[in-house]
C-alpha cells in the first residue's frame, strides 16, 4: 500500500475521526466509543474505515465483532495523543491570553513607590496572573517619563511634568522628604538642627533636574545659602545608602525609604524639617495608547491597595 503524503494526510483527516480513536482506545469497543461522542455505531464504522484509508493502513486486527489495535493503531494513537495535549495547551494558553494571565507588563517607578505600592501591588498581581512576565525598572521621573513616550514602559508611577499633555495621571500619594546620615554621624542624636549645622558636612543629591534636588536647592535658597562645594550627585538609591552609611555625608531620601533603611539600622534620620514637599506621584500612562489588560489589571490592584512599608 502506497503511503500518502503529509499534506494529503492534513488536508483529509478530521478532528471527528482522531476523537473517534480515542475513544476507542478509552472506552474499548466501537460502539461504546461511538456513543461517547454522539454517533451511530454504523457511522463510527464507516469513519474508522475512512481514516485507515487516509493513513493508508489498517489500525485494528478484525476478530469477530471485537477491534484489537495493531502496530499501526498504536502509533497513530501515539500521535493523536500528542495532537490531543497540544490542543489542550491551546485552549489553556488561549484562555490565558483572554484573562491576561500571559503577556509582558513593563513598569516604570520612583524609589519613593518602591517599598509600599509597588511591592503590594505586585504582590498581588503575581498571585493572581502567574504567567504574566513583569520586567521593573526603578529611576527618576523625568527619565522613566522618557521611557514611556518611547515605548518601552506601559506605566510609570512617578510625578508628571507640571505642564506636560498627553498622559493619564491618578495620584497615590505625597512624598514628604527626610534627611539621613550614617547610625553613627555626629549629628544623629541631635533633638534639634539648625540648618547651619547641616553645612559642616558634605552632601549626596539627586541629578540636577529631579524633583528632589529642585527640593534641596530651595531649602538652600530660602536660607540664602548656595549648595555645599564638592557635591556628589547620583539617581541610585542604593549607592546614596552605602555612602551616607560609611560616611559622613547627608542625603535627602523620601520619607518611606528612609524609614525603611533606619528600621534596618542602615540609617538614621536627622531631626530636621524641611519646608518642601514633593508633588504627589501617581500612575501615568500615555493618552495617545491602549492600555494592555496586564497593565489595566496591574493599575486596579495598585490603586485599590495600601501602602504598608517595608
Amino acid at each position: 500500500m502506497r503511503t500518502p503524503q503529509v499534506a494529503q494526510v492534513l488536508n483529509r483527516l478530521r478532528m471527528r475521526q482522531v476523537a473517534l480513536l480515542l475513544a476507542i482506545d478509552e472506552c474499548g469497543t466501537l460502539s461504546a466509543a461511538a456513543k461517547a461522542i454522539g454517533m451511530t455505531q454504523p457511522a463510527a464504522t464507516k469513519m474508522l474505515g475512512e481514516l485507515e484509508e487516509t493513513l493508508g493502513q489498517k489500525l485494528f486486527a478484525r476478530v469477530g465483532r471485537l477491534l484489537r489495535i495493531n502496530e499501526a493503531g498504536e502509533r497513530a494513537l501515539l500521535s493523536f495523543r500528542g495532537v490531543r495535549g497540544t490542543l489542550e495547551l491551546l485552549q489553556r494558553e488561549l484562555y490565558e491570553l483572554q484573562l491576561g494571565h500571559a503577556g509582558r507588563l513593563s513598569i516604570g517607578s520612583i524609589m519613593a513607590a518602591s517599598p509600599t505600592y509597588l511591592t503590594l501591588a505586585l504582590a498581588k498581581l503575581k498571585k493572581q496572573l502567574p504567567l504574566v512576565s513583569v520586567e521593573v525598572e526603578v529611576g527618576t521621573s523625568d527619565r522613566l517619563m522618557e521611557q514611556l513616550d518611547e515605548g518601552g514602559l506601559d506605566v510609570v508611577i512617578g510625578r508628571i511634568p507640571g505642564a506636560a499633555s498627553g498622559y493619564h495621571f491618578l495620584p497615590l500619594s505625597e512624598e514628604p522628604i527626610s534627611l539621613v546620615c550614617a547610625p553613627g554621624h555626629p549629628l544623629a542624636k541631635a533633638r534639634s538642627l539648625r540648618f547651619e549645622r547641616l553645612l559642616q558636612y558634605p552632601w549626596v543629591l539627586q541629578p540636577e533636574g529631579t524633583p528632589m534636588h529642585d527640593a534641596i536647592i530651595q531649602e538652600f535658597q530660602a536660607h540664602h545659602t548656595s549648595l555645599p562645594p564638592g557635591l556628589l550627585e547620583t539617581s541610585s538609591t542604593l549607592i546614596t545608602v552605602h555612602l551616607v552609611s560609611r560616611t559622613e555625608m547627608i542625603a535627602a531620601l523620601p520619607q518611606s525609604v528612609a524609614k525603611g533603611f533606619q528600621k534596618h539600622r542602615m540609617l538614621d534620620l536627622l531631626r530636621y524639617e524641611l519646608r518642601n514637599r514633593l508633588a504627589s506621584y501617581g500612575s501615568i500612562t500615555r493618552a495617545d495608547r491602549p492600555v494592555s489588560i496586564q497593565a489595566e489589571h496591574f493599575l486596579r490592584l495598585l490603586h485599590e491597595g495600601g501602602s504598608d512599608a517595608w
